[in-house]
Parts: structure tokens; sequence; C-alpha cells
């Protein structure tokens, strides 16, 4: 078992892609969980979480997040760092972007440590809750219209995460 689990809620499967994307770029080193079967006994292991999600309608959880993060909110995650990242649609749903890592950010942020914010550079949207002080509270992904942009901008962030996760 590693010390990263990866968390995925996927509705029609490109949430859990980019979820083994990221796997493979730990080198293997993280173990996946679909938040529709995992037990948050399940998580107490690891020190270090990555969250996914895809944003559904305007700017909606995902379905599984939406059954999980009450009870994922009320764990004890003082002693985990978590990255956050969403899928969106940025042309389609252009007012709220990526917005559903807000969501899982506002439920957890006074719980854990946070990290794997990302500027706001390079991306085409008109607005979103999840942009904070000019910066993105994880790591927004658009497979629908930036689909060539996501290897590069994952790898950037795994690199970063890297360096937090000691």
């Amino acid at each position: 078992m590693s010390n990263i689990a990866i968390l995925y809620g996927t509705s029609g499967g490109n949430t859990e892609s980019v979820a083994k994307s990221i796997r493979n770029l730990f080198d293997d080193e993280a173990d996946l969980y679909n938040v529709d079967t995992i037990k948050i006994d399940d998580i107490n292991p690891y020190k270090y979480l990555i969250l996914g999600t895809s944003t559904t309608g305007i700017g909606d959880l995902q379905d599984d997040w939406d059954s999980f993060l009450p009870t994922f909110s009320k764990a004890d995650l003082s002693d985990k760092t978590v990255a956050i990242f969403a899928l969106g649609d940025s042309a389609s749903f252009s007012s709220s972007f990526a917005e559903a890592m807000k969501v899982i950010y506002d439920a957890i942020k006074d719980k854990t440590k946070i990290v794997g914010f990302v500027d706001d550079e390079g991306y085409t949207y008109d607005d979103s809750t999840a942009v904070v002080d000019g910066r993105w509270v994880g790591l927004p992904i658009d497979e629908d219209n930036e689909y060539d942009q996501t290897d590069a901008r994952l790898e950037a962030w795994v690199e970063e995460l890297k360096k937090e996760f000691i």
C-alpha cells in the first residue's frame, strides 16, 4: 500500500481516466478508489489524498461525491494533506467551469491541509467560484475542449504535488 490514495467520482468515465493518469505519474505508487464504493475506514492509513470529481450541470458535484461528501467531510482529516482536481466543460458551462472542486474544498478546507492550487493563467472560461484570489483551489481539467492540454497540466501538477507529499 502506498501513502497516496486517489478518490474519484465519475459519471462518464473521464474523471476515472484522469485519476488513472495521475496514478501513472506517481509511478503507480498511489491507490485508486471510486467514492461510489469506498468506506471511510479505507482512507485512514493514507497520509495524502487526491480527490477528483466531474462537474455536472451548472457547477454541481458529481452524484457519487454528492452522496459521499457528507460522510467524508465528517472524517478526521487533520493528519492528511489533500489535493483536488475537477473536470468541467469550459465552453458549454463557461460561467461555472469546474466548480465541483469548490464544493469539496469548502467542505474540508478547515479540516485539513490543502495543496495543489493552480494559477488561473491559460484557462478559457467566463467565471468559476473555484477560483479564489486568482488561483484555482485545485486542478481544473477540460477533456471536452482543452484535451490537448491535459497531459501537460497533469504532469506539472503532479510534479508540484510530489514536492508537497514528502
